[in-house]
């Protein structure tokens, strides 16, 4: 599947190249892992003039916090709810369960109705692509793939997760939740942007004191994150926190943020290593980010909804 994409190479760098205007984009997030993926989804409600946010899907995910991927599902969507709520947007129409289990094989799709929506609206007449933002192990990306094959000629991927290609290993944790549904995307042939946690979206940290001083008591929602993100940890003395998941959102908006270089994509091994092989499909994969100016957007956006 890796070595025979859908598009022709031509097409395929056409849609590696970055938004020039507005873009509609769906959001596949697990919502509930930590405490990053809120303040992705506000930052993404939050941003119209760069994207139009036209379904949240919630992902599985298994950590100490449920007690199961499909709990982990469950719970991520009862949270983008939470959080559409302190953005006084309504949640029903936009939010979306998705799969209640990781994938068993790359070539085994999970049905969800994140899945069959995210097929919907990306075989559905539109002026250029559909960008898929994924945030999570991206099994519910992965699934609608594989039922409905076409949408990779439709759609781009943006997806936070794994390691730089020259990392040692990727145990990462969208990587390597379902690493059936990683691969799946590293070998489709879809366009695909790729932004590695180490040495890039790593770089986005902040602190409680940083964050008291730029968004508490701006808004319902600046208070909403303050909260999490001070609950999140019991000491915060010289402590930082990543918040990884606003670099996908981050790319939309400005990839002039972003140093990315096309490369070709690589194979994903069972034992969450990447091999390379430079006759495959081209992909994007980012280098470095411009953390200030990630930051500033995303606060300014929050004090403006006061």
């Amino acid at each position: 599947m890796g070595n025979n994409p859908k598009l022709s190479s031509a097409a395929l760098l056409e849609r590696l190249e970055p938004p020039a205007a507005k873009v509609a984009m769906v959001l596949d997030t697990d919502t509930y892992n930590e405490i990053d993926d809120q303040f992705a989804v506000a930052y993404a409600m939050l941003s119209p003039a760069s994207m139009e946010v036209e379904a949240i899907y919630a992902a599985p995910f298994h950590n100490n916090r449920s007690s199961g991927p499909g709990d982990g599902m469950e719970k991520s969507y009862e949270e983008i709810v939470r959080v559409l709520d302190r953005l006084g947007r309504e949640a029903k129409g936009l939010a979306h369960k998705g799969s209640g289990s990781f994938m068993a094989s790359a070539e085994t799709p999970v049905e969800s109705p994140a899945a069959q929506d995210l097929i919907r609206r990306a075989m559905a007449d539109r002026d250029g692509p559909l960008y898929v933002v994924a945030i999570g192990a991206p099994t519910n990306v992965a699934s609608a793939i594989l039922i409905e094959p076409r949408i990779v000629e439709r759609i781009v991927v943006v997806w936070l997760g794994g390691h730089p290609h020259t990392w040692h290993d990727v145990e990462e944790f969208n990587f390597r939740q379902d690493l059936h549904a990683t691969r799946v995307l590293f070998d489709s042939g879809v366009p695909f942007v790729q932004i590695p946690c180490m040495l890039v979206a790593e770089q986005l940290r902040t602190t409680l004191a940083e964050l008291e001083a730029c968004i508490k008591d701006t808004s319902a929602i600046g208070d909403y994150l303050f909260g999490i993100f001070r609950d999140y940890h019991d000491d915060h003395f010289a402590w930082s926190k990543v918040v990884w998941d606003i670099s996908a959102i981050g790319w939309l908006v400005n990839a002039g943020w972003f140093s990315t270089e096309v490369v070709p994509s690589p194979i994903v091994t069972d034992q969450c290593t990447y091999s390379r092989d430079g006759r495959r499909h081209l992909m994007r994969v980012a280098t470095h980010v411009d953390r200030d100016g990630v930051f500033r957007d995303l606060f300014t956006k929050i004090r403006s909804t006061a």
